[in-house]
């Protein structure tokens, strides 16, 4: 029997019940919490068997009430905002959002307000503090100027399963991409561990000794003239800026990034006449198109798609003009 008086869990033991530890008991009764949060719960003397604490090893005895508290989420301290980011798909556990380029992810240092994670909290207002009290429901993100797909949990359990979905890289994660150059083959992969760049902490790099391991799987979409190229990525793994790292590395990066590429006086110097093009380059131009992963609640593969937003369609439409001996305006 269970009954539960708001955030209040009590429990009667049964005889098929009896001998198991109490917090891999109370991780399968109360499917939101995972069992390390259980854990927690229990060292904080929310629960308690027959009015006792007790510890997360405690073998459970028939006939023991085991009463749980959920208290609760701590204070953001984030004020909600209304937020214009586009939402995909969205149920009792998770959400996918399509988010705008320009769109910061969660409040960082410059940025403590007018973030995604703020028109979360004014969408959902039951959104708990997973993932960090200034993160909450964030399993992943995206650069500030990078568009595109991201999922979001609603409870602690969904975040564990989707994070760990994320760290064995059995998530899905397609990007369209414009870049400097064309390379020679028509597809490859790029297998380079990336760090902290050792002379600039604010940048990322390749880094032989101490990066962590990236793979990155590409292919050539389309061609243009100058050159540059359209390509499609296949990301296996989510280090910071991995994608802008690899393909600057690479000798093509990506189109109107001002950290790992060049800059936008570049363009005027090296081509006067695409002035059409410089016009439309606010950001890099990259593109989280797909997002594949498992629902942890209901074990189906979902798989979503965001259309590629304006600007970068401007700028391959710009693009394509010169393949055709067009002038650009």
């Amino acid at each position: 029997m269970i009954q539960e008086s708001g955030r209040d869990f009590s429990f009667r033991i049964s005889a098929t019940q009896a001998g198991e530890r109490i917090d891999t008991y109370l991780a399968f009764q109360v499917r939101e919490l995972t069992r390390s949060r259980i854990q927690d719960l229990i060292k904080a003397g929310y629960v308690t068997v027959n009015g006792r604490t007790c510890k997360a090893s405690y073998a459970l005895k028939l006939g023991d009430r085991v009463d749980l508290t959920i208290p609760p989420p701590r204070s953001s301290r984030l004020v909600p905002e209304p937020i214009d980011f586009d939402i995909l798909y969205e149920d009792a556990a998770l959400l996918v959002v399509n988010k705008p380029a320009g769109l910061v992810v969660h409040p960082a240092p410059g940025h403590a307000t007018g973030t995604l994670v703020h028109g979360l909290l004014e969408h959902c207002r039951d959104l708990s503090g997973i993932g960090g009290v200034t993160r909450p429901g964030i399993v992943h993100r995206l650069d500030k100027d990078t568009s595109g797909l991201l999922v979001v949990a609603k409870n602690d359990r969904v975040h564990e399963h989707l994070s760990r979905q994320f760290k064995e890289g059995r998530v899905q994660k397609e990007y369209v991409v414009l870049v400097h150059g064309s390379p020679r083959e028509d597809e490859g992969r790029i297998d380079l561990p990336i760090g902290r760049h050792p002379k600039n902490r604010k940048r990322m790099a390749v880094v032989a000794t101490s990066g962590r391991s990236a793979l990155t799987l590409w292919r050539v979409e389309e061609r243009y003239e100058r050159p540059f190229a359209r390509l499609h990525i296949h990301l296996k793994t989510g280090r910071t800026h991995q994608i802008r790292v690899h393909l600057s590395h690479i000798g093509h990066p990506v189109i109107g990034d001002p950290v790992y590429g060049p800059k936008r006086k570049w363009w005027k110097a090296q081509f006067p006449g695409l002035d059409g093009i410089r016009a439309f380059l606010g950001r890099q131009m990259l593109h989280a198109q797909c997002l594949g992963f498992v629902h942890p609640e209901t074990g189906e593969v979902r798989r979503f798609e965001a259309t590629v937003p304006m600007d970068m369609t401007k700028v391959m439409g710009a693009l394509q003009s010169l393949n055709e001996g067009e002038k650009i305006p």
